[in-house]
């Protein structure tokens, strides 16, 4: 029964007093019936407790216990095992630690109920009953998390980090309080981007529009001071980057003699030459994360993106609700931003974001043992650093010693399997220490495979070695690309070149017009497409992309204004 509700008081009381009254009965020779009388035991109770006594009194308990297959400190072991493999992202299901409590019992020779024996794995009421017992453990969903993220967050990649920031700020001296960190997000798509001050001021957004022909209106109720530009894509690109290289300084206005330091990702816009002299000329030094660890480093991930998604949530429910049978689209986005950011990037979260990341004030052990933890899979030593080493086998103990340890909440210690082959003998009893890693080894990659792909680390993009590095390396890649590149025909750039200058010619840029929706040029437009003119605002609009059903047309900027 797995849920017993006891009908008696008998068997609770405690080891103690039982044991006093025993001793009263024995040593001060006091009768049984007085005793149990004076202690309300019973007395047959009293009987069987002396002569337990009498028999071994070291070892004399009293109550009912219920029956455990294994004792504390084995399950003790199990626990830590447990919450070892949930910290470096391997975690097992309930299923699969009955089969592993199985083997454990088969391995150290633990009686164990035949129902076990003929499933091949533990029962569902032992399994209730563990998890009872050991309350750190529970039973989760697993989350879906990215393998780039949990190997690339180790101590080696963290360490170089703030190695390379510490010699930054003390060759610049950056003047403290003001102006001495900024952050920079990643160049996403349609994400605007924003820049943190670790003095708690932001830098207004930039947004990315994917249209080819940019208006300055796509942005009129968005942010003060914000800008924003388009491309095909909507990714960021070497000259988008450019141009909000010079937003950045417009409003930050470092120079050389007061630097300021700008921390960015490895993205490949980045990494221009061009933005990386502008940068240098203005007094902007650029140090970039390592790779896929910005969810830890950047303070804009640690402290802002988090309520900036609630409150852009909340700020387009609020739109659907005051503009009902309306479509949102992706020009409502900066008037939603306009009220949802500022509320993010208040003061505190930013100076919590410098705080928590540990770049302002700098704290290079801010992050602990179970923050590397889903490194230790693949945390292994660089083939580059191994060449030089003496080529020698090792043995399991030694492999193990030299291999990173990740501590769990109770210590980890990494025992050799050769070290525990006694416990398999008959003589093995029940309150034998296990080490549940004998029976399954904690999972970890093999070697690393020498390759030539370059990987980037975390750098100093404004010196000059790094700047020289960098142009090489884009030079070639350019040289690379063009040479798989098939050969153009001669005849195919001679028509477009007549077709461009006859569009050129007959259509003068005063008398172009563009679609208000979807931006399309008029000479672009297919032939026979009917067009549409606002009535307010005398711009025009296909007949399709307007869907206009009365006989007067406003467009959807004119709408928005009234």
């Amino acid at each position: 029964m797995r849920n017993y509700k006891r009908k008696t008081d008998r068997g609770i009381k405690s080891v103690k007093l039982m044991k006093e009254a025993v001793e009263l009965v024995i040593k001060e020779k006091h009768s049984i019936r007085s005793i149990a009388r004076n202690y309300n035991i019973c007395r047959q109770s009293l009987k069987r407790c002396i002569e337990r006594y009498k028999n071994n009194s070291d070892l004399f308990t009293f109550g009912y216990a219920s029956r455990s297959i294994l004792t504390a400190d084995q399950e003790t072991s199990l626990t830590d095992y447990l919450l070892k493999l949930s910290q470096i992202f391997h975690g097992i299901g309930s299923k699969e630690v009955r089969h592993w409590a199985y083997d454990i019992a088969v391995k150290y020779d633990i009686n164990i109920p035949c129902s076990w024996h003929a499933n091949k794995m533990a029962g569902t009421d032992w399994l209730t009953a563990f998890l009872k017992r050991n309350k750190r453990l529970s039973i989760r969903r697993l989350e879906a998390t990215s393998l780039s993220r949990a190997t690339s967050f180790n101590k080696t990649n963290v360490n170089n980090f703030f190695d390379k920031f510490a010699m930054v700020m003390d060759k610049y001296k950056f003047s403290k309080g003001k102006r001495n960190a900024g952050s920079i997000t990643s160049a996403e798509r349609e994400i605007n981007v924003t820049v943190l001050v670790a003095a708690g001021m932001f830098v207004p957004p930039m947004f990315l529009f994917p249209r080819k022909k940019y208006r300055d209106y796509f942005v009129r109720h968005g942010p003060p001071d914000c800008i924003s530009m388009g491309n095909a894509s909507g990714w960021m690109t070497d000259v988008e980057f450019y141009g909000f290289m010079n937003h950045f300084i417009k409003h930050v206005k470092p120079s050389k003699d007061s630097p300021v330091l700008l921390l960015v990702d490895n993205h490949s816009s980045h990494l221009s030459i061009k933005t990386l002299d502008l940068a240098k000329e203005n007094g902007v030094v650029m140090l970039s994360f390592p790779p896929h660890c910005s969810y830890k480093l950047q303070p804009l991930d640690v402290a802002v993106y988090g309520p900036f998604k609630k409150y852009l949530s909340s700020a387009q429910d609020a739109w659907l609700r005051s503009n009902p049978g309306k479509t949102m689209t992706i020009y409502d986005i900066p008037s939603i931003v306009r009220t949802s950011l500022p509320l993010a990037l208040s003061f505190v979260n930013i100076i919590k974001g410098f705080e928590k990341s540990g770049i302002f004030p700098f704290n290079k052990d801010i992050f602990d043992e179970s923050d590397y933890a889903p490194s230790y899979v693949t945390d292994r030593s660089d083939p580059m650093d191994r060449q030089d080493l003496p080529s020698k086998t090792l043995d399991i103990a030694e492999t193990e010693t030299l291999s990173p340890v990740i501590l769990c909440p109770v210590p980890f210690i990494s025992r050799s399997i050769e070290t525990h082959s006694p416990v398999a003998s008959t003589s093995m009893s029940a309150s034998k220490v296990i080490f549940p890693e004998v029976v399954r080894p904690f999972p970890k990659a093999g070697p690393r495979k020498m390759t030539t792909r370059k990987r980037r680390r975390t750098t100093i993009l404004t010196e000059t070695p790094e700047k020289t590095a960098l142009a090489m390396e884009q030079d070639k890649n350019k040289k690379k690309y063009a040479a798989k590149q098939p050969a153009t025909k001669k005849k195919k750039q001679i028509k477009k070149k007549i077709l461009q200058d006859y569009n050129d010619n007959s259509c003068s840029a005063e008398n172009e017009y563009f679609c208000l929706v979807c931006c399309e040029a008029y000479t672009d437009s297919a032939p026979g497409k009917e067009w549409v003119q606002c009535s307010t605002c005398k711009g025009w609009a296909h007949a399709n992309c307007s869907r206009n059903t009365s006989i007067s047309y406003v467009c959807v900027n004119c709408n928005d204004d009234e």
